[in-house]
This record gives structure tokens, C-alpha cells and sequence, in this order.
């Protein structure tokens, strides 16, 4: 009688062993979600709030004519520069051809091109005005 008396014993023992409780389960899974809300959140900040500034000068040699279904009607792929002078080429689209040799800055986020305005070369920092 003894040795099923301890059969007993073992088997609750290894019962209590048995994976981890709806407890744990539960932990794990706010903790997982809690990462992916933070990195998705510190996404989303880079995107908003780490843009750069780029500037050009119009050549309407490197103006592109799209198709006129298109809403945008020009396409220029021009060499940019940004305030210390590092080079970068930059393409983006227009509506109407912009003013032949006309200074751009142009405000540039992770996902791209978000806006532009003519600036004149004063306005230009001294490293990209070495440039143009």
C-alpha cells in the first residue's frame, strides 16, 4: 500500500511541473504587446520629428514631363545638399515647371519628400553654397 501511496505523491509533484500557468501566459503576453506598442511609438516619433533640410538649384534641363492623367505633371531628379554640404540626389514631382535656376529647400523625412519652398542664396548655408 505504500508504493501506490508514492505513486501518488510523484504524480502530483510532476502535475505541478507541467508548463507554465495561465498566470504566466498572461505576463508574457502584456509584456510582449507593451514592446510592440513601444517600438511602434518610437517609429512613428523618428517619422514626425527627425527631418532634414536639403537645398537645390532648379535645372530645367533635368525636368521630366509624366503623363497628363497624373495629377503631378513634372518629375526633376536634382543633386541636394544638405546644411554641412553632404550630397544627396532627390527626386520629386511638380505641377507646373518651377523657376529655371531658382533656390529650393526642401523638407525631407524618412518617408520622403513632405514639402519645398523657394529661399534665396543668402538663405543657403555656407557649405551648400560651395556647392551650388
Amino acid at each position: 500500500m505504500e508504493a501506490g501511496a508514492g505513486f501518488r505523491y510523484d504524480r502530483v509533484k510532476s502535475d505541478k511541473k507541467e508548463g507554465i500557468g495561465l498566470k504566466g501566459k498572461v505576463a508574457a503576453a502584456v509584456v510582449a504587446i507593451m514592446c510592440l506598442v513601444c517600438c511602434v511609438a518610437g517609429g512613428l516619433y523618428y517619422l514626425e520629428n527627425y527631418a532634414d533640410v536639403y537645398y537645390t538649384q532648379i535645372n530645367n534641363t533635368k525636368v521630366r514631363e509624366l503623363s497628363t492623367s497624373r495629377e503631378m505633371k513634372y518629375e526633376y531628379r536634382l543633386d541636394c545638399y544638405n546644411q554641412s554640404g553632404k550630397k544627396k540626389e532627390i527626386t520629386f514631382q511638380t505641377v507646373r515647371v518651377l523657376r529655371d535656376r531658382a533656390y529650393l529647400a526642401l523638407d525631407m523625412r524618412a518617408f520622403g519628400l513632405t514639402s519645398w519652398e523657394e529661399v534665396s542664396y543668402d538663405e543657403l548655408p555656407e557649405e551648400v553654397q560651395k556647392k551650388l
